[in-house]
This record gives C-alpha cells, structure tokens and sequence, in this order.
C-alpha cells in the first residue's frame, strides 16, 4: 500500500490541502469559497486513496493511526493558537477516530467469508469478527507484536495473510513449528499421532467427520469418491500449517506453504451475521461463536 505510487500521491495531497485550511484559518482568510474547494479536493483524494487500498488489500489500521495524529495535530494547534474552529474541528474528529482506530486495530475487525474452504463451519456470505490481540498487539495486519505476543494453538480459526497473495485467508490450525504433518488418506497424522475422526452422516456425495486433537474439536467435510495422496510436510522454525475445514476444496499449506508466524492477524471468534448475496435478506439464524 504504501508503494503505491497514487496511493501516496493521494496521501500527501492530503496533508497539504489540511496544511492549507490551517494556515487559512489561523490567518483568518478561509473564505467559504476555499473551504468548498478545500472540502471536495480532499473528498475525490480520499476516494482515490480508499480505491487503491482496496486494490492493494491494504490495512487499514495504519490509515487509522496517520488519521488520528492529523486530528490531534488540529487540535493541539487549536489550544496552542486559542483558534476556537480548529479546536472545534480537532476535537470532534480526534476521539471517534481514534476510538475506531483502537478497535479495528487492538480489538476485532470484521470480515466476510469469500470461499466454502471452511465449510461445514463457516459458510460464504457469513460475516465474523476477528479477534485482532490474540496472539499480540501490532498495527499492521503483519509484522511481530510490540506486546504481549503469543503463539497459535492446535485447532485456532485463524486469520492470516498467506505468503502468496495480499489478502486475508481463513483456515485451521494443524501444525506448529517442528511438527510432522501427514496427509494420508484423508487423514492427518502430527509427529506420528493420527487425529481422530469420528463419523457424522453422510449424504449427497459427502461424509461429515468430528475430528478431536490436543482438546480441539471441529466438524470436517470431505467428499466422496475424491482421491487423497499421502503428502508429507515438515513445519519450518516460526511457521504453521493450516488446513481448511472443506478438506477436498480448500487452498491451504498444501498448496502455498506455510505461513510465517508475523502473518497471523488473529482468530475467528464469532459469526455475527450472514449475507449470501446482494438480493438475499441478511439473517442472524447462523450468529454465535465459532468452533
């Protein structure tokens, strides 16, 4: 995102146009002509931006911080120059924004389902909080915590940003660092020890399966009649493996690696709400917490 050249060009056009409504105010010569063209400059940059941090899957925690110093700038200048309008201003957008910004970036951010890889526990169109300090504080989507950094346990819901593409994947946790894993006729094996499965129901070409490991439970799904190929994987140093619920149509660690610890964003805790499609009536039936 931020080597984005247009992204940054949108960003420093930014600073100057609220570098410019400063001076103006201070000076007292903002007509209400400038602070119109002031206004929609800054609104059709603020579009441009929002545009590329949605093409390049940015974070936006970071914009968040780079918002909250512009509005507290405002106003501190406000108090230290007794302007009344640049401590009105600084003041109504400083709290909520900093407030939004402790939230998305400390607490839970939201996300949408896009795929059936979780399938039959998440479903595409559900939309779940992530619990963003699980394993650490940071304000990026990736990079090591500043504090009370964590590890990822057997069976998280975990969020994270594969090594392949800049956008959030969810999946399961299978392996830790060191670990053997062993894909064996739809099976996984972790240093020697098979997780077990227990049978659901099966219908419609596919089998449901509980599967039980280091006091983790989930529901599985797997296809019948799809072929499984033993594979093995050997977890590197400050690496995991994840696998998806939807074990024959999930793209995971058997397909891109394995994910570095500093790219975990955190872990699926609640599905709040479900929106399948733009036409469909959004619904609460599947709302509750994730296992």
């Amino acid at each position: 995102m931020f080597t984005d050249p247009l992204f940054l060009i949108s960003l420093g056009s930014i600073f100057f146009l609220i570098g410019l409504w400063i001076y103006l105010v201070l000076q007292e010569n903002l007509s209400n002509q400038s602070q119109q063209q002031i206004y929609w400059a800054g609104f059709s940059l603020s579009i441009l931006g929002i545009y590329r941090i949605f093409v390049n899957a940015g974070d936006l925690g970071s914009v968040l911080l780079i918002g909250s110093i512009i509005c507290l700038v405002i106003l501190l200048i406000g108090f230290y120059k007794n302007n009344l309008l640049l401590k009105a201003t600084g003041k109504s957008w400083f709290f909520p924004v900093f407030l939004i910004f402790v939230l998305r970036t400390f607490l839970y951010e939201p996300y949408q389902i896009p795929s059936g890889s979780m399938i039959p526990g998440l479903k595409v169109g559900d939309f779940i909080l992530v619990n963003k300090h699980s394993y650490g504080l940071k304000v990026n989507r990736i990079g090591k915590p500043f504090a009370f950094e964590s590890g990822p346990e057997y069976g998280d819901v975990v969020v994270f940003i594969p090594p392949h593409v800049n956008v959030p994947y969810i999946k399961r946790l299978i392996g830790k660092p060191g670990d053997t894993v062993r894909y064996i006729n739809k099976k996984i094996y972790v240093n020697g020890e098979s997780i077990k499965q227990e049978f659901i129901s099966s219908s419609d070409g596919e089998t449901l399966l509980r599967e039980t490991f280091e006091g983790s439970e989930r529901v599985i799904r797997i296809l019948r009649g799809s072929t499984s190929y033993p594979e093995e994987f050997i977890v590197p140093p400050n690496h995991y493996f994840v696998m998806g619920d939807n074990r024959d149509n999930s793209s995971d660690s058997r397909y891109f690696g394995f994910v570095p610890k500093k790219n975990f964003m955190g872990t699926g805790e609640l599905i709040w709400m479900t929106w399948e499609c733009w036409t469909c009536v959004p619904s609460f039936h599947r709302s509750g917490l994730i296992k």
